[in-house]
């Protein structure tokens, strides 16, 4: 196939940029085979949502936004199989139109399948998303396939790869029938949240907090499974809160010059779009899922074990509020909660956890932003390990104290790309190896 020669690469919120010698936009599997194989070096990208440098990088690009069929269907296991430059929007959807759901879904549907995989995507309350994942085949270095299922030993290191034990091409997810949640919405001060997160992760079905830093409040989200047919009375708030991403899009504006703005910024976002209550219900998807991220931002994330999880909180709270520091965070911070699992480098390998969001709505300026630097001290002190697709500096020396696996993946990510095919700079840098 004949590819795009000499371009700009350039990532959705326009902080990364790279010159590329070719680039191809794949349609079958059988040319993801043919360039991998004959490619030096590769990388490969969908629809560039990360906030980490992971995605490219290197002369030869691969764009899978257009191998992005729906596959297959079995009825009696509820699987679907798919091509991984699927955007999750659209697998939901399939899914559902079977009457189907995954249990655990990501905030946003505009990313590609094969990239929420390597990068460790994850929802609330349930396992991250590559742990419904019962079967995959990948394409190795040499252009080769290897199909892994749910039982093989490579499953676990394969999950959670970054890309870089090959490129992921057809993927099964094992499904479950669809159910319907009762979801309320509503601020509680930090005071009253925090001690009951441990029983309403038993109570509730779901649970996800919208911390809001500056305020001493939170914005709690439950959800109970219900009958579809149960009657409630919804409340969706006023009309305006619909507005949420405009106000904060105008009050954040001069931060990256007055950070101490971030703290009034804060207290008037509160009180004009996280004071009011909410009631509504829906499938997961529908009751959930935010659908878009509207405007461009930068985001770092970080989890901790669930155990561990208050006193990080505290610490954290403790330093923001420093005004010396400049760490005035933008809201909300997103709290979720995911169930442990064996995946290599799942941030929930061998532990439940607690993921907390940190979000510039500068995306321009997200260089400068001290809360980023702030979060990532007070969670590596901790033992604290960020999200694969956001915003971190940490690199070889910290993951080798914080991942139990991680020589292990080093070890097989060698084995199975001996040439360093799929590491970009990033990535060479990030398992301290010469390119």
């Amino acid at each position: 196939m004949k590819p795009k020669k000499n371009g700009i690469w350039t990532s959705w919120n326009e902080n990364l940029t790279y010159k590329y010698k070719s680039l191809y936009k794949v349609t079958t599997e059988k040319e993801l085979q043919e360039i991998i194989k004959k490619s030096d070096k590769v990388r490969f990208f969908g629809s560039k949502q990360s906030s980490a440098d992971i995605a490219a990088g290197l002369e030869n690009l691969i764009d899978i936004t257009s191998y992005n069929k729906i596959l297959s269907y079995n009825d009696t296991e509820h699987t679907i199989t798919v091509q991984s430059g699927l955007i999750l929007g659209d697998l939901i959807d399939a899914v559902e139109a079977k009457g189907w759901c995954i249990p655990c879904l990501p905030d946003i549907n505009t990313i590609t399948i094969g990239g929420a995989l390597a990068t460790g995507t994850h929802g609330t309350s349930g396992k991250l998303l590559c742990e419904y994942m019962t079967s995959c085949t990948l394409v190795l270095a040499d252009g080769s396939l290897k199909v892994i299922n749910k039982d093989d030993e490579l499953m676990n290191a394969v999950r959670v790869s970054l890309g870089a034990l090959g490129v992921m091409s057809t993927i099964t997810f094992k499904c479950e029938p669809i159910y319907t949640l009762h979801v309320k919405e509503g601020p509680e001060d930090d005071a009253k949240w925090l001690p009951k997160i441990k029983v309403r992760l038993q109570k509730h079905d779901f649970l996800r907090i919208l911390w809001l830093p500056h305020t001493d409040k939170g914005y709690v989200i439950t959800g109970d499974k219900i009958d579809s047919e149960t009657a409630i009375q919804e409340d969706l708030g006023p009309e305006y809160l619909k507005h949420r991403r405009k106000a904060s899009k105008i009050l954040y504006k001069y931060t990256h010059i007055f950070p101490w703005i971030t703290a009034i910024a804060n207290k008037l976002l509160y009180k004009g779009f996280f004071s009011s209550k909410k009631e509504h219900k829906g499938s997961l998807y529908q009751a959930t899922v935010t659908k878009s991220r509207g405007s461009t931002l930068e985001l770092a994330e970080w989890t901790i074990g669930l155990d561990k999880f208050t006193a990080v909180f505290e610490e954290l709270k403790t330093e923001i509020n420093k005004w010396s520091n400049k760490s005035f965070i933008h809201i909300p911070m997103d709290i979720r909660f995911v169930y442990k699992d064996r995946s290599w480098l799942s941030y929930a390998y061998g532990k439940d956890i607690v993921t907390i969001g940190c979000v510039s709505r500068n995306a321009a300026t997200a260089d400068t932003y001290e809360a980023f630097k702030t979060i990532e001290n007070i969670f590596l002190k901790h033992g604290g390990k960020p999200h694969w697709g956001k915003r971190f500096t940490a690199k070889d020396a910290e993951f080798s104290k914080i991942y139990e696996k991680w020589e292990d993946f080093k070890v097989l990510r060698k084995e199975m790309d001996p040439t360093n095919k799929f590491l970009n700079p990033y990535l060479t840098q990030l398992f301290n190896e010469k390119n």
